[in-house]
């Protein structure tokens, strides 16, 4: 394995660490920055919106460039982002931090995985993106669960500092182990992006995508503080907790995704959102009791993102039958389809919060993400009726 691919995995998991151990901090840094919950909350949002708008903008605009100088520019980028945020003196220099280093996560995974194809023989291309990616799924075991350990202990600032400390050995790594005459890939269009954004089936699945994966951030952005305040854990408790989600996080990727290859994507989609909701609802009961509460949890995170290889499966199932000229645009703007549902997730949980309680955000996410079953049940049916009006002209010719 060269590497050069390991600096990739080090972003990798620093991104990733950085963008969720935010939740389990939110509690401790509501307090310290004197704000309100879903004024917190809100620092989710916007570095979510940052990601939306990075991986389809600043991904089309910066396509003529070389990959390694983006590559050096957006890990810059985070690593300032980062530092903004370990020396924030309030409240609004903290939320152009986030925005700093969400737009730098849109790019860095947008051509990542170019980057890592291009430091492999080509049968070695999967295996390379998936180390790379291997990343993301250490953060959400360990990354973000020492992330809130380390805040809750030093301060919330200190997250930061560590996460821009590992920002920094990564963009380092790559400047000197990254080749400089990695192929170019031919640089997507923002007219591309448009026209993938005009056909409605994959519309379709991005709505899906939206809500589906943004309907359990309702809950999840405010879930360090319905542990503190109605299950009755100990903030020390938090980081633990979060440890339990990251192992089934990784555990329901891998079950999400084989699950999609074996029974198709809508099948599977169906199975994912049903069991999701009825989790959120269940949580609604079971968060006063603590240990009924760690079960529950556990079995939140294989669901809420066991969907997410269905979901790339789909759209790129779709994008090779209505956009073959453009399916990698059609991937990325689905990644962008996540994070603005994280976003509008995360504001919907905090305007949830300010109104109504900390409670009433599990079951709107199970409301939420019955929508989406609604909507892929929907896109299926589609699927079974193109499938039988092409097959009737083949058995008339027959």
């Amino acid at each position: 394995m060269p590497l050069a691919l390991l600096a990739l995995t080090l972003s990798a998991f620093a991104i990733g660490t950085t963008e969720f151990v935010i939740v389990g901090l939110l509690p401790t840094m509501a307090a310290d920055l004197n704000i309100t919950l879903p004024s917190a909350g809100l620092l989710v949002s916007l570095y979510a919106l940052g990601v939306a708008i990075g991986a389809p903008v600043l991904t089309a605009l910066t396509g003529k460039w070389n990959r390694k100088h983006v590559l050096l520019s957006v890990m810059s980028l985070f690593v300032i982002g980062n530092l903004l945020a370990w020396q924030a003196p309030g409240y609004s220099t903290l939320v152009v931090a986030r925005i700093f280093t969400g737009l730098a996560h849109g790019v860095f995974f947008s051509i990542g995985s170019t980057i890592a194809t291009g430091l492999v023989p080509k049968e070695k291309a999967a295996s390379a993106i998936a180390i790379m990616f291997t990343g993301l799924t250490v953060a959400l075991v360990t990354g973000v669960p020492l992330g809130t350990y380390i805040g809750q202990l030093y301060g919330w600032e200190a997250t930061f500092l560590v996460v821009a400390v590992l920002g920094f050995i990564a963009l380092i790594g790559s400047a000197l182990l990254v080749p400089n005459n990695l192929k170019q890939p031919k640089a997507p269009k923002l007219s591309a992006q448009f026209k993938v954004l005009t056909e409605p089936r994959l519309l379709l699945v991005y709505a899906i995508t939206a809500l589906g994966y943004g309907g359990t951030f309702i809950a999840f952005t405010f879930l360090a503080p319905i542990l503190e305040q109605v299950s009755g854990f100990d903030p020390s408790a938090i980081s633990l907790i979060m440890l339990v989600y990251g192992v089934s996080v990784a555990i329901g990727n891998i079950w999400g995704g084989k699950m999609a290859d074996k029974m198709g994507p809508v099948k599977a989609l169906t199975i994912i959102f049903t069991g999701l909701a009825a989790v959120l609802l269940v949580f609604n009961v079971t968060a006063v009791n603590p240990v009924a509460a760690v079960v529950t949890i556990l079995v939140w995170g294989a669901f809420a993102f066991g969907n997410v290889p269905g979901l790339q499966v789909y759209v790129v199932k779709l994008a090779e039958k209505y956009a073959p000229d453009a399916v990698d645009v059609a991937s990325g703007l689905n990644i962008a389809a996540f994070n603005v549902g994280i976003a509008l997730g995360s504001w919907g949980g905090g305007m949830i919060v300010a109104n109504a309680g900390l409670m009433h955000t599990p079951w709107v996410g199970a409301v939420i993400v019955l929508l989406a079953l609604g909507l892929t049940r929907y896109s299926g049916r589609l699927d079974n009726k193109v499938a039988c009006d092409g097959a009737a002209p083949r058995r008339q010719a027959a």
